[in-house]
């Protein structure tokens, strides 16, 4: 098995959404998906009541469908606009780079070995939406730090599940849509080497408010 062995920072520094360095030629081994999911399924959650669900796919014909479903929504969104971003701003230059990427995933998706759906027990409503999904989210997060350990990588993506894609991929999936609720679609890879960097960000002074909105540090 694949180890790094980095420290927890540099897991947590240079873990990416990872797209076009996906090996789509590399097979995944189930036992360190399992490996990965078992670390995972530590994180917190609410009331401790693990009302999580992990569905992974490795059927062709299935992940092409998942494909598609995706592929369709994608299109919508490219047609969206776009965010702008003063030049000085680190999302500017990045902006070409992630619609590229996002394009190539969209149109390789199913060449993923494995793909994944996490779900969680329920559907969210707007008065518990924050506590509904932070019952599983951090549980989702912890699940890709342990793929970079690991030599692999992932992309946390949501665009299959508007305009009822999320019913589609229930009814392929024999998900009981009405019960339980999708939290999004990720690719399964081991990546295309093993080098990754901190990613260019806002500065924390920029993002931050103390005592008050709007209060930042001196």
């Amino acid at each position: 098995m694949t180890r790094l062995n980095l420290s927890a920072d540099e897991v947590l520094l240079t873990t990416r959404s990872v797209r076009k360095r996906l090996d789509f030629d590399r097979p995944v081994d189930t036992d360190v998906i399992m490996e990965c999911l078992d670390i995972a399924l530590q994180a917190p959650t609410g009331s401790n009541r693990q009302g999580w669900q992990w569905v992974f796919i490795t059927d062709e014909s299935d992940r092409k469908a998942l494909k598609d479903i995706y592929a369709e929504n994608f299109a919508a969104y490219r047609q969206m606009p776009r965010p702008q971003y003063a030049e000085s701003d680190p999302r500017h230059a990045a902006a070409p780079r992630v619609t590229d990427s996002a394009q190539y995933l969209s149109d390789n998706f199913e060449k993923a070995p494995v793909l994944l759906i996490p779900c969680l027990e329920g559907r969210p409503d707007a008065s518990n939406s924050a506590a509904f999904w932070g019952s599983l989210l951090p549980a989702v997060w912890s699940f890709m730090l342990a793929l970079r350990e690991r030599g692999m990588g992932s992309a946390w993506t949501t665009l299959h599940m508007p305009n009822g894609g999320e019913q589609k991929a229930a009814e392929l999936l024999g998900i009981p849509f009405e019960r339980v609720s999708q939290a999004g679609l990720f690719p399964i890879a081991y990546t295309i080497g093993t080098e990754f960097k901190a990613a260019s960000r806002l500065p924390a002074t920029e993002v931050s408010h103390w005592g008050k909105w709007g209060q930042r540090l001196d």
